[in-house]
């Protein structure tokens, strides 16, 4: 992200607040769609998200990215939602299918359907935080750095989450193949 884009965000002009939003909504949205497993509350978070980027804009400091600081806005909204909520997040078993393969075409992708069910399904299985981990590092490609940025967090905890998840993601596949 331009650097004078964001400065002239955080002033308050509209066209470049409009751009942000435009460039940060899709990543906001897959994290919330995984997290939460459910398009209309997903949708929800993401504009939760974007009221909050904004208010909050003002006062980003640039010691770490913007799309680091934003996600850790939206994990904030997802875990107030679930917090507030008297459903069972995620009670269908799902997680989104996080990007699409570059290119990938219907057949591609149709071959690939059975191993995305089993993925959304194991993940569905692990803790909150752990899904957090996993979706920040693997599908939205965050150093160890940006997702401890984003989840408030020390690094060493990243790691030690993200250790704890494919342990046990490791476990449950094993467990169904």
């Amino acid at each position: 992200m331009d650097t004078d884009a964001i400065d002239a965000a955080r002033r308050g002009d509209r066209k470049a607040q409009a751009a942000l939003l435009r460039e940060l909504q899709d990543p906001w949205f897959r994290m919330c769609l995984s997290l939460l497993g459910d398009a209309e509350r997903a949708r929800d978070a993401t504009q939760e998200t974007a009221l909050r980027f904004l208010k909050r804009l003002p006062t980003f400091a640039a010691q770490s990215k913007l799309m680091t600081w934003s996600i850790g806005i939206a994990i904030n909204v997802v875990r107030e939602m679930r917090r507030t909520s008297k459903r069972a997040v995620l009670d269908d078993g799902q997680i989104a299918d996080a990007r699409p393969a570059p290119g990938e075409g219907p057949a591609g992708s149709a071959s690939k359907s059975e191993e995305h069910r089993m993925l959304r399904s194991v993940l569905a299985e692990l803790p909150q935080r752990q899904r957090e981990v996993v979706f920040l590092r693997f599908f939205e490609e965050l150093s160890v750095e940006e997702t401890a940025a984003a989840m408030d967090c020390a690094q060493g905890t990243v790691k030690a989450t993200l250790h704890q998840a494919l342990r046990a993601l490791r476990r449950r596949i094993e467990r169904t193949t």
